[in-house]
């Protein structure tokens, strides 16, 4: 069966410059059936039981297909010069590559204070969040606290039930907050469903750990901070990765509450680059630009790409953590 996919699937490459759609196809077919011959069987498979791999290996192969087009397409995009970008069909590698493009995104100066105030609200925002989740969620893990229930209700209270957009904006202007890079990391530092996850994993500590810590005493501080957390790390990475990734994404905040372009998120020059279409915000970023190297299409891959980069080179350093993480912070009531 491997021979009849490593064949199946030369040719679905070789009519894929002729004929894409019934190439890409063929290509697809072969690859399945070499998957399920390379990974074999303990018995000798039934063709039911072939039958079942190879549709399921090509169904998944097209979801991820379909997951991973969007992106290699903005990136062979954003490397593109004008007459490539401008090229009709189907490509995913650009025959001619050029970096007109991110040198324009880099060269502007606005795009660099936006990475620069992104950093800096994932960061602290990132560490604010997690410390302070932590502080909330565990003294409503411990079983003799008093009034436990009650402060537990009151959390989940904060899920189903929001002031809206005008209090909050009013908080906002009363407590000093407009146009404040702190804006963006107060109202986030504590959300409930992370307290309640956190919590949640808390309570499979043993208290025996606490107790003991208690009689060589060490204060709820010390049980807290070198005791819960660092047994918490599947836990902790999870929410870190939440919040980080929701503080890089994160706009409307600055939309609503910030009026100073040098104290707005890269995002919000990513929204009026992409839905605005303003790509006069790239185009000074670079003195007597070719214009046959980008297009505005290009500009918007670019902007996108370097957008979106750092928050995905998080991914593999949690990725061990995620699963676990929410597994046993999310079973336990």
């Amino acid at each position: 069966m491997r021979i009849y996919g490593l064949i199946t699937t030369a040719i679905g490459i070789a009519l894929f410059f002729v004929l894409k759609p019934i190439g890409f196809a063929l290509a697809c077919v072969g690859l399945a059936m070499v998957l399920v011959s390379w990974y074999g069987f303990p018995h000798k498979p039934s063709r039911g039981e072939l039958a079942f791999n190879v549709v399921n290996v090509l169904v998944l192969g097209v979801l991820a297909f379909s997951t991973l087009y969007p992106f290699v397409y903005v990136l062979s995009m954003s490397l593109s010069t004008q007459a490539e970008a401008l090229r009709a069909g189907f490509h995913l590698v650009p025959h001619e590559v050029t970096l007109t493009a991110y040198r324009m995104v880099f060269s502007n100066p606005d795009i660099l204070t936006g990475y620069l105030n992104t950093l800096f609200r994932t960061i602290v925002g990132t560490v604010l969040t997690v410390t302070l989740s932590c502080m909330c969620a565990y003294p409503l893990a411990r079983k003799d606290m008093p009034h436990r229930s009650m402060f537990t209700f009151l959390v989940v209270f904060t899920m189903l039930f929001h002031g809206g957009l005008v209090p909050t904006y009013l908080l906002i202007k009363n407590v000093g907050l407009l146009n404040n890079r702190w804006v963006y990391i107060l109202p986030m530092c504590v959300q409930a469903f992370n307290v309640i996850i956190i919590k949640n994993f808390f309570q499979d500590i043993p208290e025996s750990l606490a107790e003991s810590a208690a009689i060589d005493g060490a204060g709820e501080w010390r049980t807290l901070f070198q005791i819960y957390m660092p047994l918490s790390k599947p836990v902790l990475a999870t929410v870190s990765l939440w919040s980080a990734v929701a503080h890089w994404n994160s706009w409307f905040d600055g939309l609503i509450y910030i009026t100073d372009d040098r104290k707005q998120v890269l995002q919000i020059f990513l929204r009026r680059i992409v839905v605005e279409s303003n790509t006069l915000l790239l185009e000074k970023g670079i003195v007597n630009p070719d214009m046959t190297q980008f297009t505005p299409e290009t500009l918007k891959a670019a902007t996108i790409i370097v957008t979106i980069v750092p928050i995905l080179l998080l991914y593999p350093f949690l990725q061990k953590y995620f699963v676990k993480g929410i597994m046993l912070g999310g079973v336990k009531g």
